[in-house]
């Protein structure tokens, strides 16, 4: 949290600015992360999933920090850019691939804890939702869309990929396998709870932090999709 000039509580934000497209996300808090088409409009959004956020905090045993305004009422004025970086083609692509300078301060091991537990609880979000929606999404206003398996597969295929960010060598899980799908979790999470001081994991690119939101939002981004379109 950071401090406005009337002494009234701000939630941190980062922000990924791209020519057509703006990602903003919660420092503090990995997978809540949201964009738009300008920053106003991406923090209009992250504003607008505070409460199904603040749900996936108490699913990781925590309780998401607002100030004084409850996560239903939080509106834009609530957030504090504190760092911005240039877009990239992920940018415009629709994923915010770029890592911060915040992203490379060192985690401590009551941190990693922390990042993990949010981390699964992005999974156990996604699952949830998964389990009570109709296979047949809802399409989009051209008709397009993936119906819930399809993009349950698709997040199960991305995790695995995103392992190899991490050193791990891990096989993409069949369809259905849900023991492999554990698997992968289990090994990424174990990744992410160690203490970091702040160099990319395994010699590569991400750093623990931004290896955290990356995945937690991936979870959480198809989750609240196939929410939506159901």
């Amino acid at each position: 949290m950071a401090t406005s000039g009337d002494g009234s509580q701000l939630i941190a934000v980062g922000e990924e600015a791209g020519r057509a497209r703006t990602f903003v996300w919660a420092v503090a808090w990995p997978g809540w992360c949201r964009g738009g088409r300008s920053r106003d409009l991406a923090l209009a959004a992250l504003a607008s999933t505070a409460g199904r956020y603040a749900a996936v905090a108490a699913g990781a045993g925590l309780r998401l920090e607002t100030g004084s305004v409850d996560p239903a009422e939080l509106g834009p004025g609530e957030f504090v850019v504190v760092e911005t970086i240039a877009g990239s083609a992920s940018t415009e692509f629709g994923v915010p691939g770029g890592v911060t300078e915040l992203d490379r301060r060192a985690v401590d091991a009551a941190e990693a804890a922390r990042q993990a537990r949010l981390v699964q609880a992005a999974w156990s979000t996604l699952d949830r939702v998964a389990a009570g929606a109709p296979a047949e999404l809802r399409k989009g206003p051209r008709g397009g869309g993936r119906d819930r398996d399809k993009v349950v597969g698709h997040c199960n295929a991305s995790d695995a990929a995103y392992a190899g960010q991490l050193g791990l060598r891990l096989k993409e899980p069949a369809s259905g396998d849900r023991q492999a799908v554990e698997a992968v979790r289990g090994a990424i999470l174990e990744v992410l709870a160690r203490p970091s001081d702040g160099s990319p994991i395994a010699g590569r690119r991400w750093p623990a932090r931004y290896a955290a939101r990356r995945i937690a939002w991936h979870a959480l981004d198809h989750a609240w999709e196939i929410e939506d379109r159901s």
